[in-house]
């Protein structure tokens, strides 16, 4: 609502910029206000401009997968593996198992859908292990439905080394191709061929869409 401000009869208010319209102060200033009321007029625009700017700010959401994250993820699958192990050696099978459906849960995409999981050590007609409950089974055995799994996690293994021949990234998916070494508790070292797709969750969280594993071929 217009109101009265000295000799001014009105005010104008544009984003937080005061624009004002009157009688002149002085005989002979017409000019000069004129002059004030441009400069008030160009004040209010960048103002409103400004204001509209803030508004429309684009929101850019960047779901891509980054190398750190998957070399990330892969030494949290090994040191997983590792933890298993060592609950078992030292608090029993029903706590290795607990721990491995948190890791299951925690790493592999299960939660999204079926997971393309061929393990190492599996034998026809159970080779592949799409489901929950396979995964688990082959980690630490003790399930009838899969008879000939004995956890590969119970192994005693005490060292876990990834040697990445490639890493593909695309998008919020990464695969990637190498060598992974495991190392007993007498020392002895088992490498096997490995392949990893990781997907990003809605939450931003790699986890593991794919994976195969074989023992390397021996001539």
């Amino acid at each position: 609502m217009p109101r009265k401000i000295g000799n001014f009869s009105e005010a104008l208010l544009l984003s937080d910029v005061t624009v004002l319209l009157g009688q002149d102060l002085f005989p002979g200033a017409k000019r000069i206000q004129k002059m004030k009321i441009s400069l008030w007029l160009v004040a209010a625009i960048i103002g409103l401009g400004a204001n509209f700017a803030a508004a429309s700010e684009t929101v850019v959401v960047d779901r891509s997968m980054s190398e750190q994250e998957v070399l990330d993820a892969q030494q949290g699958w090994c040191k997983a593996l590792l933890d298993i192990g060592n609950v078992h050696a030292t608090k029993g099978h029903a706590a290795a198992k607990a721990l491995a459906g948190e890791v299951i849960d925690g790493a592999y995409a299960y939660p999204m859908g079926v997971v393309l999981f061929k393990p190492t050590l599996t034998v026809n007609p159970q080779t592949f292990r799409a489901t929950r409950d396979g995964a688990l089974s082959y980690f630490v055995g003790g399930d009838s439905a899969f008879p000939n799994d004995d956890g590969f996690a119970l192994k005693g293994w005490k060292k876990c080394e990834i040697e990445n021949a490639a890493i593909f990234i695309a998008g919020d998916s990464a695969t990637t191709m190498g060598k992974v070494h495991f190392t007993d508790k007498d020392g002895n070292k088992t490498s096997v061929d490995k392949t990893w797709v990781f997907v990003k969750d809605d939450l931003g969280t790699p986890r593991i869409a794919t994976h195969h594993s074989s023992l390397e071929y021996q001539t």
